[in-house]
């Protein structure tokens, strides 16, 4: 006679797994201290964009990656607007360890959540009755491998 079980009833498989659980975002912020004296000006503006992630497991195989996308926005000197948009997911990572999941933490992740944030920043910006600030995609595999050739420049330990 033949026992039936169910996917649950399995043992658990030491295979590499990455889910999306969810997305979301976390903060948001928009600010236009130049209102509305700046759009009385021609607009001819520098961007300094910054983007930096963060991840911390949440429980079991289940992570939260944060990727923080910053763009100040000034001309002459003065800040035209300030967003900041910190869109963040949660993952399910099993069966990866060390290195390995520190990549995919650092590289996987951000790279499934970066459409979304420049999408939201995109989204604010034109609210804010400004151009459109179209974020160019980035290569987190080159932004990982940079980090850690500094690192091991500067003589620290690579994590």
């Amino acid at each position: 006679m033949a026992e039936n079980t169910t996917v649950a009833e399995q043992p658990a498989s030491n295979e590499p797994r990455f889910g999306v659980q969810r997305l979301y975002i976390k903060d948001t912020s928009f600010e236009s201290p130049d209102a509305p004296e700046c759009f009385r000006r021609p607009y001819n503006p520098t961007i300094n964009f910054n983007i930096n992630t963060r991840s911390r497991k949440i429980d079991g195989d289940l992570y939260e990656v944060v990727l923080r996308l910053t763009a100040d926005v000034k001309q002459e000197d003065k800040t035209v607007f300030l967003v900041e948009v910190q869109q963040a997911g949660i993952f399910e990572i099993s069966g990866i360890e060390g290195e390995q999941l520190d990549q995919v933490l650092t590289i996987t992740c951000p790279s499934v959540l970066f459409p979304y944030g420049r999408e939201a920043v995109d989204a604010l910006v034109v609210k804010g009755s400004f151009p459109a600030l179209m974020l160019a995609p980035i290569n987190f595999e080159a932004v990982y491998a940079q980090a850690k050739a500094q690192q091991a420049a500067e003589g620290q330990p690579l994590q």
